[in-house]
């Protein structure tokens, strides 16, 4: 479902990043093939610095289908950004690549908080926030956050949610237990 990110995977990725429906809500848009690879390369680097920490998003065939990154750590708290190509779209991707990211940020890498800004435009992923069960609304809870995200403009682009550790783990052991009484 997912793996490091690897150079060979950028040609194909750059294809399902292009896509109008995907291309204006990636956070790091290249322009050109050339680009995406160079793009790729440099992420690769700042992973191996601990800067980020990114995957590449595999479909059950092992094709790359997208990404999903945590960018901006500090604190023991990142920015998550994920997009999956067009044709991936309603399929579970997002679900299945979200549960297994979050479960290596907080059980591997020890993280607090994950944050996700959504601007405001965004329906569909406004839409796909709401059905994750342990993600909670984050714009008056965390007002410096939203407004470091906002501060370029008068009026908010983005709002803010967040899962923290206790909140994904809650929901973990309550799933858990879910199943077991089945």
């Amino acid at each position: 479902m997912l793996k490091k990110r690897e150079l060979h995977d950028a040609p194909l990725l750059y294809e399902l990043m292009t896509h109008p429906e995907v291309f204006p809500y990636v956070r790091h848009k290249a322009y050109s093939s050339d680009e995406f690879y160079f793009l790729t390369k440099k992420t690769i680097e700042a992973e191996e610095n601990g800067e980020l920490i990114s995957r590449t998003i595999l479909d059950e065939y092992c094709n790359p289908i997208g990404t999903i990154n945590l960018f901006d750590i500090e604190n023991n708290a990142g920015f998550l950004a994920t997009w999956i190509g067009k044709p991936y779209f309603g399929k579970g991707y997002n679900k299945l690549a979200k549960d297994a990211f979050f479960s290596e940020l907080f059980y591997d890498y020890g993280l607090d908080a994950i944050f996700i800004k959504i601007r405001r435009t965004n329906i569909r992923s406004s839409k796909a926030i709401l059905k994750v069960p342990y993600v909670m609304y984050a714009n008056e809870s965390y007002p410096e956050i939203f407004d470091k995200v906002n501060e370029s403009s008068d009026d908010p682009i983005y709002d803010i949610y967040v899962i923290t550790k206790e909140s994904y783990f809650t929901h973990q052991e309550t799933a858990k237990e879910g199943e077991e009484a089945m």
